[in-house]
């Protein structure tokens, strides 16, 4: 029975004591830098100005009801040179066929998705860009945001591992596709809540039973959870220590579901600080 490792620290210090040629997949969910959580990111600005969202805001407000702001760590422009850095530090601990796997926002205004690719293609080899079709409607106006996309990068230029027989596999994740179905976070729930099946989807398609799986920006583990459940090794590292308790409580929630020991040795908490646990990264070389 596969083991799961849960680290509560700055992933970039941490990633150094992974062994090389150890990881068979990364998948994990970055910050996407657009600050969409803190209150003041232009989706919040519109709804208190809008003639047709501005009265159910202010009452909610009055009411109390309206949840509070619950920024991300790392949201804002820091989340580029974040996900560069990761980059860097992925190709090392990646086996020679491994994959690693970037959760992205969709359209735009921002080129979010367009900068990560070709950034990726600097450090692995940039395999396909997944279409995440969530269904209805999303936030934002003109063209609502209806879709996130998976940046998927390859350590070797000739080999991924692969293990789907089919060949039915799209680069469109359909709604309600591989049971997928799109979460709207509650005011207990991680803010960009991602649900298990979408990381065992990839999971499934790269690596095989036994096979070590990596979230360097866990959240609330739903990486951590389908890896558990699909039969593989799991570590997954988180910064924010009300999301990595979380995240715990759901292993221990996954436990007693499965009836057997899932972690690897007790959750670890790295005792080195830096500027990113304030939500602040502070490069020299920028």
């Amino acid at each position: 029975m596969e083991k799961a490792t849960l680290i509560h620290g700055d992933c970039l210090e941490i990633l150094p004591s992974i062994e090389n040629d150890s990881v068979n997949l990364l998948f994990t969910d970055l910050p996407y830098g657009h600050n969409n959580n803190d209150g003041k990111d232009l989706i919040s600005v519109r709804e208190r100005v809008s003639k047709k969202w501005r009265h159910k805001f202010w009452k909610e407000e009055r009411d109390g009801t309206h949840g509070a702001p619950r920024p991300i760590s790392n949201d804002g422009r820091e989340a580029d040179l974040l996900y560069r850095r990761i980059l860097k530090r992925t190709r090392r601990i990646l086996t020679y066929d491994g994959v690693a796997c970037f959760c992205c926002s969709g359209g735009g205004p921002d080129t979010h998705s367009a900068r990560w690719t070709l950034w990726m293609e600097k450090y692995l080899h940039f395999k396909q860009m997944v279409v995440w079709d969530k269904g209805k409607m999303g936030m934002g106006w003109h063209y609502r945001r209806s879709y996130e996309v998976i940046l998927v990068g390859q350590k070797s230029k000739s080999k991924c591992a692969w293990y789907d027989k089919t060949n039915q596999i799209e680069n469109v994740i359909r709604p309600g596709n591989y049971g997928i179905r799109k979460i709207i976070p509650s005011a207990d729930d991680h803010p960009t809540e991602k649900p298990w099946q979408l990381a065992a989807h990839f999971i499934k398609l790269h690596t095989k039973p036994g096979d070590t799986v990596l979230d360097v920006c866990m959240g609330s583990g739903s990486t951590v959870e389908a890896a558990v459940r699909m039969g593989r090794k799991a570590i997954g590292i988180e910064l924010d220590p009300e999301h990595f308790a979380k995240a715990e409580k759901r292993i221990r929630k996954l436990e007693k579901e499965l009836s057997y020991s899932i972690f690897a040795h007790p959750p670890a908490e790295e005792k080195k600080k830096s500027g990113i646990s304030h939500g602040f990264f502070d490069d020299k070389s920028r």
